[in-house]
Parts: structure tokens; C-alpha cells; sequence
């Protein structure tokens, strides 16, 4: 059969079937007639559609991305409290420094929340002192916590590995600090690791792992507030960065956390405090739920009224802020008609007047 082409070099380069393909003659200067197989020109009429589509892709991409050129703008992005690749620093270290840690469970409360754990953040302030070496940092939480970091001058911070259960972050030291940070959360290249007094006997292990020796020492947070290494007088004049602040790491799509998001939702009159005639009113309803059909017992006695750590009366529709672990959980008292309130109730409970049901961890401790 005949098999005319417009791009006779192309095709050329292309076709190679084999000795029964004979070129015919050529009776216009961009033509070229072939003689070949039904079977060979079936791969042949492929191989140029093929070529065809792969033409018109690039020309669509090409379009296309002229077309949304103008749109682009520059994309802002942290990788600071990312898990890091590897459990190393990626330069070298220096021949002498010393390893000091730090952490507690968790350091005192703000009023925001800086992960997805349902927990508000808590922040320490660390002080480092060293004048005569280098200093790497273990730092570790198991709350999450925003570790604002500052330093006496001659201190010379050089690295930084965080840890905790949930999510920390680093703030007070210059871009481009050398930071680990692995958690629990983040699944980090290194574990995970928290600091208080029952739980350090992983870190020599890890700091030998990752820095080539042991920790030298280990400093306890207090409420919050730690001084890792030196002693210093209070007139001594403290440093710190403002290329990250604590306030950085806010959830900025997360409310209020904590009580600031309680007392919030009392001046906003979605919730009032709860008194003691609240207390007794409750108590009251229970004994009589209870009793509704019952017989009486002779002798009784009347239950005695409960106290009522932080208490509040539901007024409205109300969503549950993050936090309310500890000694910030709550009690929350429905009066009938008004809606239980939704989110994580933590170590807080409701006192439901709809369904005189009592809801949360700790209503099975006043049974």
C-alpha cells in the first residue's frame, strides 16, 4: 500500500520494520510514498498519533501555565517546629560544648492553643548561662508547649533538640539555630522524650546517639520559668531574638483555650458561675429522679450537698474550649431546654437536667 507523510525526515528517523519496507519514489519535494505490511503500517499510523498527542500536551502545559503566570505569588513557609528529616545536625559540630537539658510536664498555662491535640498551650522561659562552652539543648514537655528561649551575653546556643508528646515550639532564638524537633506527634526521627524528675534515664542514650556524649546536666522547670547552666546576678542584662516569637505559634483558627475561654463565655452571657443554691438545686432533682419510684428507708439520711469546683450554668449554645484538663476542668449544670455543649470535655463533666444524667470521667467518682 501507499502511505504518504508531509514530515518525510521524521519519519525516516521513525520507521524501521525491517527488510520487506522499501522506499518508493519521491514525486514531490515533502512527499514520500512507503510500501510496507498492513501490520507495519497499522504501527506506523500509531506511532504518528502518538507523536500527534505529545504535541498537543506540551502546547495545552505551555498555555496553561502562561495563562496563571500572573497569579503567583510567594509562598511563606516554616519548617522551624517540623519534625526534623534525620535525628542529626546537618553541620558539623565543634570540638568541645557542653549538653544541658531542661523541661518539666508542662509550663504555665496561656490562654491559646498551638496544635490539634485539645489541649492550650503551656509556655517556659528558659535563661541559658555559659560562658565557657558551646551549648546544645535537650529540651522536653508533654504538653505542648512553646519553649521562649534567652541567654546571658558570651552564651553561644549552637543547637537545639525538643521533644515532648505533643507538639512544641521554639521561640527567642535567631533564624537559622540548628533545631531538632521530634515528638510524639510529629513521629520525629528521634522518639520522643519529656523531662521531670522520673524521666531521665533516656537521655543519656539519645544525647549520645545524636551529639556523641552524654548529658552534662539536667534543670527542672519551675511554673515555667527555668535558668539552664551558670548561676547569674538579677541586674545581668538578658538577650533574645525577635525573629520568633511565642505568639508565632498561635492556632489563629482556634479560639480562646483554658479558663480565658470561660471567663470569655461569661461576659459574653453564655455562661453564668454557679452557686451553691445551683449545687443544692441539682442534688435536690437527683434524689428525686431517683426515688421516683422508690419506697423510702427508714433512717435514711438525706444525701449531703456536694461542692462544686468551678462551676457554671449553661445559658446558650456553647462549644468547649481546649484545656480543660486538671485544675482548670469545669462543671457544667443544663437547665432544661438549653443545649449540652459540644467539643472535648477532658477531665470536665455535665450535669444535665434533660436527661438527669450526669456525663464525664469524674461523675463515676461521686457514685
Amino acid at each position: 500500500m501507499n502511505f504518504s507523510a508531509e514530515q518525510p525526515t521524521i519519519l525516516c528517523q521513525t520507521i524501521r520494520f525491517g527488510q520487506d519496507l522499501t522506499v518508493g519514489s519521491i514525486e514531490k519535494p515533502n512527499m514520500v510514498y512507503l510500501e510496507m505490511q498492513d501490520e507495519e503500517f497499522f504501527v506506523l499510523k500509531r506511532a504518528m498519533v502518538t507523536r500527534a498527542r505529545f504535541g498537543m500536551a506540551i502546547a495545552l502545559a505551555t498555555a496553561v501555565a502562561g495563562a496563571t503566570a500572573q497569579n503567583l505569588k510567594q509562598f511563606e513557609f516554616s519548617s522551624s517546629d517540623m519534625a526534623s528529616a534525620t535525628c542529626a545536625f546537618t553541620a558539623p559540630l565543634p570540638a568541645d560544648f557542653t549538653v544541658l537539658a531542661a523541661g518539666e510536664y508542662g509550663g504555665r498555662p496561656t490562654d491559646f492553643q498551638i496544635d490539634q491535640s485539645g489541649h492550650e498551650a503551656t509556655r517556659i522561659d528558659a535563661v541559658v548561662n555559659s560562658s565557657n562552652k558551646p551549648v546544645i539543648l535537650m529540651l522536653g514537655a508533654y504538653e505542648p508547649t512553646v519553649w521562649n528561649i534567652g541567654w546571658t551575653r558570651g552564651t553561644d546556643i549552637i543547637g537545639v533538640l525538643v521533644s515532648g508528646y505533643h507538639r512544641q515550639a521554639v521561640a527567642g532564638l535567631p533564624k537559622g539555630t540548628p533545631i531538632i524537633n521530634s515528638t510524639y506527634d510529629n513521629r520525629g526521627p528521634c522518639g520522643y522524650f519529656y523531662i521531670n524528675a522520673d524521666q531521665l534515664e533516656g537521655l543519656n542514650p539519645l544525647a549520645r546517639r545524636v551529639f556523641g556524649r552524654a548529658v552534662d546536666k539536667v534543670y527542672l522547670s519551675r511554673k515555667g520559668k527555668v535558668v539552664i547552666g551558670e548561676p547569674f546576678a538579677d541586674q545581668t542584662a538578658l538577650l533574645t531574638s525577635a525573629d520568633v516569637t511565642p505568639e508565632s505559634f498561635r492556632d489563629q483558627k482556634a479560639g480562646l483555650a483554658g479558663p480565658a475561654a470561660l471567663a470569655d463565655a461569661v461576659r459574653k452571657g453564655i455562661l453564668r458561675v454557679a452557686t451553691a443554691a445551683d449545687v443544692r438545686a441539682w442534688d435536690a432533682a437527683m434524689m428525686k429522679a431517683a426515688s421516683a419510684d422508690t419506697p423510702p428507708v427508714a433512717g435514711a439520711n438525706v444525701r449531703a450537698t456536694h461542692e462544686m469546683y468551678n462551676g457554671y450554668v449553661v445559658l446558650k449554645e456553647f462549644a468547649l474550649p481546649a484545656g480543660l484538663y486538671g485544675a482548670h476542668s469545669a462543671t457544667f449544670i443544663v437547665p432544661k431546654g438549653v443545649p449540652v455543649p459540644t467539643g472535648k470535655l477532658g477531665h470536665s463533666r455535665v450535669l444535665d437536667y434533660n436527661t438527669m444524667q450526669c456525663t464525664g470521667a469524674v461523675c463515676r467518682a461521686d457514685r
